[in-house]
């Protein structure tokens, strides 16, 4: 299978489903995963220039590690927004490039704009990129293919449908994560956070709710032709 997740910012796919990612790579399945922006506001010292270069190569390196490829959309933060065209096209062209069997993106109702632009805009693009007649970079129309709402930031207000057993890949994850340095750095020093050990944290608490040591959870798309008997997840 070919599988298509899209985060919002570098980091954003490591925190929430890069567990399950390493794992459908494991099953033999093609993963790409796109970054629609280019995170370039996430730091309050070094300059969005800089820093986008940085967590490019941050991105590049995690997904090295699980054997996916990493692209952008080429948006930078606060840069995207549903309902407008051309946001709309440059998302119809990564996923007719990717050609997903199914997508992984951020819950609609999550705790900054730019995820929930990203969800709606990945959710509008995944049926435009469908229509044969709809122009593109990519000749070819996409598959309309399932959609799967990933986790909140700690979970908050995410009830899962679906859980994936992670415990043979926690460790890659939270190393995946480490990649992201500028973020994991910054937010130790300025906030008191030890992100990787809340990640780390969040993974073991889905994990008591489905009988695993660590998992990720879930939420399919309940929308027409989006549902599925099979299984996609790992």
């Amino acid at each position: 299978m070919r599988v298509l997740a899209v985060g919002c910012h570098p980091d954003d796919v490591e925190i929430a489903c890069s567990g399950t990612l390493a794992k459908c790579v494991k099953r033999g399945d093609t993963v790409i995963v796109c970054h629609a922006s280019s995170g370039n506001l996430g730091h309050v010292i070094i300059p969005p220039d800089e820093l986008t270069k940085i967590r490019a190569e941050e991105a590049r390196k995690a997904g090295a590690m699980a054997g996916i490829e990493v692209i952008t959309a080429g948006f930078d933060d606060l840069e995207i927004f549903d309902n407008n065209k051309k946001a709309r096209d440059m998302m119809v062209d990564v996923i007719k490039y990717a050609n997903p069997d199914f997508i992984i993106t951020h819950n609609p109702d999550d705790y900054m704009p730019d995820h929930t632009a990203v969800s709606r805009l990945v959710f509008d693009a995944s049926f435009t990129a469908t229509l044969p007649n709809y122009k593109s970079k990519y000749k070819d129309p996409a598959k309309l293919v399932p959609i799967y709402y990933m986790d909140t930031l700690a979970g908050v207000n995410f009830n899962p449908t679906e859980y994936v057993d992670i415990s043979d890949e926690i460790d890659l994850k939270i190393k995946m994560l480490e990649c992201h340095e500028s973020q994991l750095v910054w937010m130790r020093e300025h906030d008191g956070i030890d992100f990787a050990d809340m990640v780390r944290t969040c993974s073991r608490y889905r994990g008591y709710q489905c009988g695993a040591d660590y998992a990720e959870g879930f939420r399919q798309c309940q929308a027409y032709l989006k549902g599925t008997s099979k299984r996609l997840l790992p």
